[in-house]
C-alpha cells in the first residue's frame, strides 16, 4: 500500500522544464530518499506535493484519493530554508502552528509539552527563538513539522546545523515516527544518511526521474562482483573465473590483501573454495558499491549519454 503516489509530474517556468513526466510510489511506513544534484528537480516535487506550487500536467494521490486542501493536515513538511518567527517565543509560536494545523489549543499545549519533554527541552517556553542557537532552532523546526502528527513527513536536509548528538537524537525520532505509522521523504545530499536511513530511493537528474526502487534492490543490481580477501601465505596456482584488479600487504606482516573480479556467472562460494584449498584465509568480503558511488555513477552516465 502507498501513501503517495505521482503520476507523470511536470512542471515549466517559462521555457524552464524543472519536472518531466515523474512518477514516483511512497510505501506506508517507508522511509524514502529523495535524491538528486541541486537543480535537479526535487525541490519543485515537494512543493507539488505541499500545494505549494501546482504541476502543469499529471497528478498527485493521497492515501489512493487526488490530492485536495484537505490532506494538508496530513502531511508536515521541515523546509531547508528554515521559517520560524524570529521574534516570537518559542512556546508562542509552537502554539500558533499547532492550531494553524487543525489542533485545539489544548491538543496543541500537550503536544508541546510532550516533545519538550522528550528532547529536554524544559525552560524553552518563554525563549525567543533568536536567541537559540541554529541547533536549538532546528529542534523547535522539527517539533512544527511533527507536532500533528502527520501521517507523510517530508524532510528536507533535516541534519543541518545539527551536532552529532543531535542529529542521532533526530535520527532515532525518524526510525520512532515511522515505527508508529508515519511515512517519512527524506531529500539530502548526505549519502552516509542515505544508507543509514533510507529503505526506498528515487534519484531524480536534469527534471527526471533516472532510477528508483527499494535501496537493497538498486544496490544489488550495481554490484561489480568483486570480492577483497586477505590472507595468509602464498597463492600458488590460478584461475580462469576471476581477474585480479589489486593486490597489496596487508594491515599486518604476513598478510596480504588482493580485490578480484569475477563473471556474474561464477559464485562466491566456488571463488572462497579457491582460496581456502591454497591459503588461510583472514577476512572475505563481496564489494558492495554505496549509495554514493551509484548515485556519482548514473549522475555521470546521464551526463556522458548527452
Amino acid at each position: 500500500m502507498n501513501i503517495l503516489v505521482t503520476k507523470d509530474l511536470s512542471k515549466n517556468y517559462g521555457d524552464f522544464l524543472a519536472l518531466d513526466s515523474v512518477s514516483l510510489s511512497i510505501p506506508e511506513q517507508s522511509i524514502f530518499g529523495l535524491l538528486g544534484p541541486n537543480g535537479a528537480g526535487k525541490t519543485t516535487l515537494i512543493r507539488i506535493i505541499n500545494q505549494i506550487i501546482f504541476a502543469d500536467r499529471g497528478e498527485v494521490l493521497f492515501k489512493g484519493e487526488k490530492l485536495s486542501q484537505k490532506h494538508i493536515s496530513g502531511i508536515g513538511y521541515l523546509p531547508e530554508e528554515r521559517g520560524l518567527y524570529k521574534k516570537m517565543k518559542v512556546g508562542e509560536q509552537l502554539m500558533y502552528l499547532g492550531q494553524l494545523k487543525g489542533l485545539s489549543r489544548k491538543e496543541t499545549n500537550e503536544r508541546i509539552r510532550y516533545w519538550f519533554k522528550r528532547f529536554d527541552m524544559t525552560g524553552w517556553w518563554e525563549k525567543k527563538v533568536e536567541d537559540l542557537s541554529k541547533g536549538m532552532q532546528q529542534k523547535v523546526q522539527f517539533i512544527t513539522t511533527v507536532l500533528h502528527d502527520p501521517k507523510l513527513i517530508i524532510l528536507d536536509e533535516p541534519f543541518s546545523g545539527f551536532d552529532p548528538i543531535n542529529a542521532n537524537l533526530i535520527r532515532d525520532e525518524i526510525f520512532e515516527l515511522r515505527r508508529n505509522g508515519a511515512s517519512v521523504i527524506f531529500s539530502t545530499h548526505r549519502m552516509e544518511t542515505v544508507e543509514e536511513l533510507c529503505d526506498h530511493i528515487a534519484l531524480i537528474n536534469k527534471s527526471k526521474k533516472i532510477l528508483d526502487g527499494p535501496k537493497h534492490e538498486i544496490k544489488d543490481a550495481h554490484k561489480s562482483h568483486s570480492f577483497i580477501i586477505e590472507y595468509k601465505g602464498e597463492l600458488e596456482g590460478t584461475s580462469d573465473f576471476f581477474e585480479v584488479l589489486h593486490e597489496a600487504p596487508g594491515a599486518f606482516q604476513g598478510i596480504t590483501k588482493m580485490e578480484v573480479k569475477t563473471s556474474p556467472q561464477v559464485r562466491s562460494t566456488d571463488l572462497l573454495k579457491f582460496f581456502i584449498d591454497r591459503v588461510e584465509i583472514i577476512s572475505f568480503q563481496e564489494r558492495i558499491p554505496s549509495m554514493s558511488e551509484i548515485f556519482i555513477r548514473k549522475v555521470q552516465g546521464e551526463t556522458n549519454h548527452e
